[in-house]
């Protein structure tokens, strides 16, 4: 999947907070892939980096895969194609 271009659909834009979890506030965009199935039974999840606004939706690469502890699905990190970031940069940016 690292390299595959996807469209992300923004459900949680930039400055946005949880809906159920008042406290968790949401530093960049996330969203979710539509039509591809994650293994908790919903639509993929993804982060989107490299975009410093609020987006309805964005069209990017999968730059990384990542496995959050307390979740039973990946989560897909998805960037603008000529983006680069380490592994350090894309935890600092999703570690929220």
């Amino acid at each position: 999947m690292i390299g595959k271009s996807v469209t992300v659909i923004v459900d949680r834009p930039l400055g946005s907070y949880h809906p159920e979890h008042t406290d968790m506030y949401y530093p960049i965009n996330y969203g979710y892939v539509e039509g591809i199935m994650a293994a908790d039974g919903e639509e993929q999840d993804a982060y989107i980096l490299g975009v410093d606004k609020a987006v309805n939706e964005f069209t990017g690469k999968i730059i990384a895969i990542v496995q959050r502890k307390e979740d039973v699905e990946e989560k897909w990190v998805v960037a603008p194609e000529d983006k680069i970031y380490t592994k350090q940069e894309i935890w600092e940016q999703i570690y929220f």
